[in-house]
């Protein structure tokens, strides 16, 4: 039984992205062989998307050919989003597909602990506070048991709180820790039903001068003699790729992190600090000294002798020739003791087999989406290009094990195509598996031990291909995928999802009711089958009315989605609550939203959340009505805003002019908008003019250094990477009088409660005398910033900068968030 979790583990890296198939050429077989014959394994350890080393992962991967792992800690779910609105857990799931996108290019494998990415954090013990050291501490634990790794390779120096990220540190703090935990049977006794303990060989910090603070201090302090240096600088004749290039394609895979960067060649050194453990007998070989041979596994030289012969006379013309050794090779696996590397090989094997076979093997639903309970009609594809003889002698149909026979022989490049129904039962909706539960500001609630660390929830619906090849039997298992085309992209594919046989949903996700007049609210009904019939309601808190009480309402064609009006009257006095859009069924009732994640570079992920919407009776004042928004990195204030009256237009980079921009009211710059928008450089002169005008200007928070231009300012002022990471932090007002804390709405300490995440990032530490800077705030134990919102005069107008997080505020529904940005909309009109 505790056996069975490492084929798990290992198989579901293979199967979770449905994307198009692999085929392999002569030069891919080859290396994977040359894989097949390596038995060791790397684990790089790091916090988030985009914390890991590319260069090394692809050198461990490619060169050494040891199965390589990197364990982010989080799934990158509290950062920013460049490329879209998504933010939170949706920004979670593109970051997640990123790094399985980079590991996909640099050859590594992903895993994860439950931690959830809640924000910035200045030192570890607030993130391990958050998180809950012990349960991140066992996840550490439990991919090490599970993964087995002869190497363990820390990103970050857990010996430095304080001048890293929290979450950096932790990550080096908990891998440390861990190390001699995972030989402990005493410790986290219950993955030992699921495991055995495992003790690695040798831990590593994998430093560079930059943890030094400069190459020249490197140099001289470095001890050498603790030290492994690699030039992972190599160049790969059959890829005609360099390492470095190779790194440079995967970490550009973190596209909404803005880490699109030039590919580099040429020689370049990592060096390993050795922590712990057996020191390697090579300071140039990290498994130096430990066995990754064949004969590490009882029963292993029989393999060797024959995998070692196809490796050295490998056959790049016709890769087919080496079939009957492979399948020799195959069984001699298939009977390994070590069930560890027996999975991990046996899984390795089945793809070179296949890919030496030319045997392409596909099975496609006619439509993307399925309903439980339901028949899914399946167009299965075999065919064998090699002459070896294949015989399909059955199939098997998954989750319910339907066996077919078949018993027919796969001849020569003759497509045998078929068409099966797949009965399915009471079968489980697509969703990522570490938001099905409601988990804590740090952690994912995850109840199934077995599913811990894993990428992506696995995918039951398959069919086992139950084969001969050279008289030996051999079974191939193929997700069900959606396979289709478009005119303008070509050939598609889709991963199978199962969704409710309906979903509901409210267009806006926060309703801000400035007066006591109803909204209209659009609720969305969506059909996963045909003839859907039932009634529609929303669920409100006591004091708020809604009409009609229910809707009754009829689908015919699966797919189809009709859209229906209620009307919402909030109570007289201030109040916060949220209505649930509820679709009942024969008995049964449907209150969640199906939400769809689409971009070019990542396959498209579903998501299931309660169709909620929050409702807030907020009694708040405006001047002004006409908005021009400046959109940087992704952001919803715009519809936000909306919420509150205003009439918000988006202005693009081409028509910032003087004639376009006196007739707004007040301007807002989106996020990160002078990181991400190059054009602005170019229009600041037309900006400072609406502001020396008479008009308002508001920018809110640059990253420091990301392009020429910080920040367009009309005095000096200089943005810092300073930021108050709590929440909760107690707010200062430096001027209890000024018009921005007054007017029209009364800001008060009150307006700084429920805020979400953070208080605010990248505040300016300097500034001219023309700014009055007008609260001050600071995370424990530092002292007051006080460039969180700064106001300067300027000509007849105003020029506002804030770093205070309005981005996830107002999408929050944080009332004193909206009080707040419509004082400064309203700022002296």
């Amino acid at each position: 039984m505790k056996y069975l979790i490492s084929y798990f583990l290992f198989s579901v890296v293979f199967t979770a992205n449905a994307q198009k198939p692999d085929k392999l050429n002569s030069n891919q077989i080859y290396e994977k062989i040359q894989e097949l014959n390596f038995l060791g394994t790397a684990l790089y350890i790091a916090a988030h998307p985009d914390d890991e080393n590319t260069r090394l992962i692809s050198y461990l991967s490619n060169q050494v050919k040891a199965k390589t792992v990197y364990l982010s800690l989080t799934r990158g779910d509290g950062g920013q989003n460049l490329i879209g609105p998504e933010i939170r857990e949706s920004l979670g799931l593109i970051r997640t597909q990123e790094l399985l996108a980079a590991r996909g290019i640099d050859g590594g494998e992903q895993r994860f602990s439950r931690a959830n990415d809640f924000g910035f954090s200045k030192d570890p013990e607030e993130t391990l506070e958050i998180w809950n050291r012990k349960e991140v501490l066992s996840d550490v634990v439990w991919a090490i048991r599970t993964l087995k790794p002869d190497v363990i390779i820390n990103r970050f120096d857990h010996r430095t709180p304080g001048t890293t990220h929290g979450h950096h540190t932790s990550s080096a703090m908990l891998s440390v820790a861990a190390f001699d935990l995972a030989a402990d049977k005493n410790q986290f006794k219950n993955q030992l039903n699921y495991t055995d303990v495992w003790q690695p060989q040798r831990l590593f910090f994998n430093t560079s001068w930059w943890f030094y603070g400069s190459e020249k201090k490197f140099e001289e302090e470095r001890d050498d003699t603790k030290f492994s240096t690699l030039d992972v600088g190599v160049y790969y004749p059959q890829k005609g790729l360099s390492n470095n290039e190779i790194a440079a394609l995967a970490s550009s895979q973190h596209l909404c992190q803005g880490f699109g960067r030039l590919s580099t060649r040429g020689s370049e050194k990592e060096y390993l600090e050795f922590l712990k453990g057996d020191k390697p007998t090579n300071s140039s070989d990290i498994f130096s000294g430990i066995n990754t041979t064949w004969s590490r596994v009882k029963g292993g030289d029989k393999i060797a002798a024959i995998l070692s012969k196809v490796e050295e006379g490998f056959n790049f013309k016709n890769p087919s020739k080496h079939l009957s050794e492979l399948m020799k090779a195959y069984v001699l696996i298939d009977d390994l003791e070590d069930e560890h590397w027996k999975a991990i090989k046996k899984k390795e094997i089945e793809t070179i087999i296949l890919a030496c076979s030319g045997l392409y093997i596909e099975v496609s639903a006619n439509t993307g989406a399925v309903t439980p309970n339901s028949n899914v009609n399946l167009e299965i594809e075999t065919l064998n290009r090699s002459s070896e003889k294949v015989m399909l002698k059955s199939i098997v149909l998954l989750p319910k094990s339907k066996i077919i026979s078949k018993n027919v022989e796969l001849k020569t490049n003759v497509n045998q195509s078929f068409k099966e129904v797949l009965a399915l039962d009471n079968e489980a909706m697509t969703n990522p598996y570490w938001l099905n539960e409601i988990g804590t500001v740090g952690m994912y609630t995850v109840k199934e031990q077995q599913k811990i660390g894993l990428p992506n929830t696995p995918r039951n619906i398959s069919v086992d291909f139950n084969l001969e090849i050279d008289n030996t039997p051999i079974t191939i298992t193929k997700e069900v995928v959606h396979r289709f085309s478009k005119r303008d992209k070509g050939e598609l594919y889709e991963p199978l999802e199962v969704v409710p046989e309906l979903t509901t949903k409210i267009k806006e996700k926060v309703l801000i009711f400035s007066d006591s007049k109803a909204k209209k609210v659009i609720v969305e009904v969506k059909s996963g089958i045909k003839n859907a019939t039932g009634e529609l309601t929303l669920e409100h808190p006591k004091g708020w009315t809604v009409s009609p009480e229910k809707i009754s309402f009829s689908i015919v064609e699966k797919g189809d989605a009709k859209d229906f009006v209620f009307y919402v009257s909030p109570p007289s006095q201030q109040s916060e609550g949220e209505i649930l859009a509820v679709a009942s069924m024969q008995g049964k009732k449907y209150n969640k939203e199906q939400i769809e994640i689409v971009y070019d570079h990542i396959p498209k992920q579903t998501l299931l959340q309660k169709a909620a919407t929050k409702i807030v009776r907020l009694n708040i004042e405006k001047k002004g009505t006409f908005i021009g928004y400046i959109q940087g990195a992704g952001d919803v204030v715009p519809e936000s805003l909306t919420q509150i009256g205003y009439e918000v237009s988006t202005i693009h980079p081409e028509n910032i002019n003087t004639e376009n921009l006196e007739k707004y009211d007040a301007i807002v710059v989106g996020i990160r908008a002078y990181n991400t928008v190059d054009a602005l450089k170019f229009k600041q002169k037309f900006l400072l003019e609406y502001v020396k005008n008479g008009g308002n200007l508001i920018v809110q928070y640059n990253t420091k250094g990301r392009s020429e231009l910080d920040v367009l300012a009309p005095f000096p002022l200089e943005v810092s990477n300073k930021r108050v990471t709590n929440e909760n932090a107690t707010v200062t007002f430096l001027d209890n009088k000024h018009d921005i804390v007054n007017i029209p709405n009364k800001i008060t300490s009150a307006d700084f409660e429920g805020w979400v995440q953070e208080r605010g990032l990248y505040f300016p530490n300097k500034w001219s005398s023309e700014y009055e800077a007008i609260f001050g705030m600071h995370d424990k134990g530092e002292p007051l910033l006080k460039g969180s919102l700064l106001v300067a005069s300027y000509g007849k107008g105003n020029y506002i900068y804030t770093g205070l997080s309005f981005f996830r505020e107002l999408p929050a529904g944080v009332p004193g968030a909206y009080k707040l940005f419509a004082n400064m909309l309203s700022y002296k009109k």
